[in-house]
């Protein structure tokens, strides 16, 4: 596996969401099959893994803190911290708010470094910004727990470019998370991207596959779970979905004639757009992550990639990624 840099971490070129694990997608996930699907990408020279207090909540961490502790010295993990979390609620309303005091960063910290059996956090995201909170407090009180070895380096997610530069002049950020694929691109219209690139700050795309619809395997609403969290979201309403089908077609179509699947192709673009970017697709599935893994070692020439991002558009995909709360807590 090649490597790529998030500030001074070097990490594998493609990393694994770990949120599927536990948390989102399913009432009753396949933990043996996620444990066989961590232990296969380490094989595979993955090295950065990315879980979440919220993810569970908990749970995940304690998941991917238990199977990756015997080879803890082979691997990196990526934590964050930032939500109110009500887990009396239903999955999908447990975050009740956000939380970017330095109390809570140090408590998540500290909670966050039991629950994944370790003594330092590789990465340790802000998971949304705290409109209540300067991000300058918030940043500080993460870079006391840098000082003290608790944690190597620091990232936020889903936070603008003007904020991204603020936390940057606090203390030197590694990495920042957005959702980025052939189909949400944000991140190019509001000058993250940019930012990033002139700060020389990582990137790390999660949902690279759409949520999944990217891979081409995903055909039908039905097949989702009752509470499945994708059934919330405006591009998986049914009237979204099926038009959108139509543009997952000319991406498979396209993938086809390059002789890979869809996911690889549609991974490949955004690992195309820079080698600051490390996405970090999810699956819980061996067979799968090692698709996913080998989209690496796809290459795609300039016009292949003009016209793979012409084709999916964001301007032609039906619906939001996000519905209107949780869209207003990203992007501050």
């Amino acid at each position: 596996m090649k490597t790529r840099n998030l500030g001074s971490l070097s990490v594998s070129a493609l990393g694994l969401g770990c949120m599927g694990m536990s948390h989102g997608y399913s009432p009753s996930q396949d933990e043996t099959g996620s444990i066989a699907t961590l232990h296969r990408a380490v094989d595979l020279g993955v090295t950065l893994f990315d879980t979440a207090e919220v993810y569970g909540p908990y749970k995940n961490e304690e998941l991917v803190g238990r199977v990756l502790k015997p080879m803890r010295d082979k691997v990196q993990i990526a934590t964050k911290f930032g939500f109110r979390i009500d887990a009396s609620k239903p999955a999908g309303q447990m975050m009740v708010g956000t939380n970017g005091t330095p109390e809570n960063v140090r408590a998540v910290a500290e909670a966050s470094l039991k629950r994944l059996g370790t003594d330092v956090i590789d990465l340790y995201y802000q998971h949304r910004v705290d409109p209540a909170v300067p991000i300058e407090e918030t940043v500080g009180a993460m870079a006391e727990l840098l000082k003290e070895g608790k944690v190597k380096a620091l990232g936020l997610s889903e936070a603008s470019a003007e904020t991204l530069r603020r936390a940057h002049a606090t203390h030197p950020i590694a990495a920042i998370q957005s959702e980025y694929s052939l189909w949400t691109r944000d991140v190019e219209e509001n000058g993250v991207l940019d930012t990033c690139r002139e700060l020389g700050i990582g990137f790390v795309p999660f949902s690279p596959l759409g949520r999944g619809t990217l891979t081409g395997g995903l055909k039908k609403l039905d097949g989702l779970a009752a509470d499945d969290f994708r059934r919330g979201l405006p591009r998986f309403q049914a009237e979204n979905f099926d038009a959108n089908l139509a543009l997952v077609q000319l991406l498979e179509d396209m993938a086809a004639e390059k002789g890979v699947t869809a996911a690889q192709l549609a991974l490949a673009w955004v690992m195309a757009q820079g080698d600051f970017i490390v996405p970090i697709p999810g699956t819980t599935k061996v067979a799968n992550l090692e698709k996913n893994v080998a989209a690496a070692d796809v290459t795609l020439t300039a016009e292949e990639a003009a016209q793979l991002g012409d084709l999916l558009s964001p301007t032609k995909v039906a619906g939001g990624r996000y519905p209107e709360q949780m869209a207003k807590m990203a992007g501050r």
